[in-house]
């Protein structure tokens, strides 16, 4: 298959996620979960982002990047701004660490006394991209980073504000995420890797292991022929409670041309597992594993399909 061919395949393999053609029903698009939208109200907090010698970058490149990064919570509806803090700002403090040929960004936030509010680990990036990456690499960096930091922000001023410790993410439930199976090509690496960061983004504590678990998810994928040089790709992700009770499935389908996932998923990862992932939060938030707003409360969730009959 020519490399014209293949980004064909990868793009028509986009609405695998967004169910926009064909006539599929769209269960997961616009709808990152009840709760998460109503912590995404602007906190009463100033974010200030300063310049780090910490980056492994020129002192030029880390203003740079102090500047994307406050941008990009400012699109995200968090006060943001690049450069030293004012007396009751909250403080994002970003370094980074060499590992190997990739560097990981970390971001560690903390309250106007140093009191530190929580910590995330950015997508690792080559080593020399970083280095030499300048402005775009900066932009595509805080663009990655700022939703998964503005959903940390805003449970942590809801908890302030409300007293609920559950809305700040103190009560975080816990999910065992299985390595995804079925795929071809890398795509049970790839999808374990993106769900784990879209989960952790939407508040849930991640995890390999089964002790201390609350929930689980299991992600089966099952590519078939569906014709004359195409494939049916149908990928279920199922969440399970402690109990051994199937909560629900999230579902994901679409037809592509044959082989057209047989080698590196790439982008087709990152967009099946941000679309899934709202899907589980609705499911868990269904179940009782988040608190729900009084007016969606026993409502059920288009993503949160009900177990088969028997099981």
């Amino acid at each position: 298959m020519s490399s014209h061919s293949r980004r064909r395949g990868l793009l028509l393999l986009a609405p695998l996620a967004l169910a926009a053609c064909g006539g599929l029903p769209q269960p997961f698009r616009g709808r990152p979960g009840a709760v998460a939208r109503r912590l995404r109200l602007p906190p009463g907090y100033r974010v200030a982002v300063p310049d780090s010698r910490q980056l492994l970058l020129t002192d030029a490149d880390s203003a740079s990047l102090s500047q994307a990064m406050a941008g990009a919570l400012v699109a995200q509806e968090i006060p943001a701004v690049a450069g030293n803090p004012l007396p009751l700002d909250w403080q994002l403090l970003m370094t980074a660490e060499r590992d190997g040929e990739l560097v990981l960004p970390r971001f560690a936030l903390r309250d106007a006394d140093g009191r530190a509010l929580g910590n995330l680990v950015g997508q690792p990036v080559p080593a020399r991209a970083w280095a030499e990456g300048g402005g775009p690499l900066h932009a595509e960096v805080a663009g990655q980073t700022a939703p998964r930091l503005a959903d940390l922000i805003g449970r942590i001023d809801a908890q302030r504000r409300t007293g609920d410790e559950r809305a700040s993410g103190g009560g975080a439930p816990v999910l065992r995420l299985l390595p995804v199976r079925g795929a071809p090509g890398d795509g049970n690496r790839s999808l374990t890797a993106r769900m784990r960061d879209n989960l952790a983004g939407f508040g849930f504590q991640v995890q390999e292991e089964a002790e201390g678990a609350q929930f689980a998810v299991l992600g089966e994928v099952s590519v078939v022929p569906s014709g004359r040089g195409v494939q049916r790709v149908e990928i279920v992700w199922i969440v399970s409670r402690r109990d051994g009770e199937e909560l629900g499935r999230v579902l994901q389908l679409n037809e592509v041309p044959a082989g057209t996932l047989a080698g590196l998923w790439g982008d087709v990862a990152f967009v099946v597992a941000q679309e899934a992932s709202g899907g589980i939060r609705d499911v868990v938030t269904n179940a009782g594993g988040f608190p729900a707003p009084a007016a969606t409360t026993g409502a059920t969730p288009a993503a949160a399909t009900p177990p088969a009959p028997g099981r």
